[in-house]
């Protein structure tokens, strides 16, 4: 009887040992940000690739099996166009002077297929926050993992109105496309200490 007890014990040891390990955190190492619009003029785009953040996630061999936890932060300023008076109204319509950062945080994570997620996260902008589902792409390279998706959203979703310039005579849409690539890399070796401070 205590063999057997033994080797259950040791059996039960094995896995959870095997799961945790499996678990590893990770660093946002780059990232592309690109948000999309239309006005009365002409479509625009900004651009940053200033995202940082942590994720913890269980990959199995090579394959993304599980994403555990997921925060991204953007700096709201760090968007960009290529006309400075044009990123002028949109970080006085985002309030950067209020809200610095414009942050992600994973709820859920459903997996699809082997390359397929659907995400559930909170997306707070310009200190307001709101839930979206948000369908994603996985793939892995040389132990990093990358993330890749986009959302539809509006200005009214976040309580802001859309911008205006010319007295009014240029006038963005109101619906907008967040896009993004997100590489997660183990550089950094986060301790479960480290990570839990940040995700705060």
């Amino acid at each position: 009887m205590k063999t057997i007890k033994s080797i259950l014990l040791t059996v039960l040891f094995t896995i959870v040992s095997l799961q945790l390990n499996a678990q590893k955190n990770y660093l946002v190492a780059k990232s592309a940000f690109e948000v999309a619009g239309t006005s009365t003029v002409h479509d625009w785009v900004m651009k940053s690739s200033e995202g940082s953040g942590i994720a913890n996630l269980t990959v199995k061999g090579s394959k993304l099996t599980e994403i555990n936890n997921l925060t991204v932060t953007l700096p709201a300023e760090s968007i960009k166009s290529p006309k400075t008076s044009m990123d002028e109204i949109a970080y006085e319509t985002l309030e950067t002077k209020t809200h610095k950062n414009i942050k992600y945080v994973l709820k859920s994570a459903t997996q699809i297929n082997e390359t397929t997620w659907v995400l559930l996260g909170t997306y707070t902008i310009a200190g307001v926050s709101k839930d979206y589902k948000t369908q994603i792409s996985t793939a892995s390279t040389n132990g990093n993992i990358i993330l890749q998706g986009s959302n539809q959203i509006t200005f009214a979703d976040f309580e802001m109105a859309p911008p205006q310039a010319a007295l009014g005579i240029v006038k963005a849409g109101k619906n907008l496309t967040i896009m993004f690539r997100i590489t997660l890399s183990q550089e950094g070796h986060l301790s479960t200490s480290d990570y839990l401070t940040q995700a705060k």
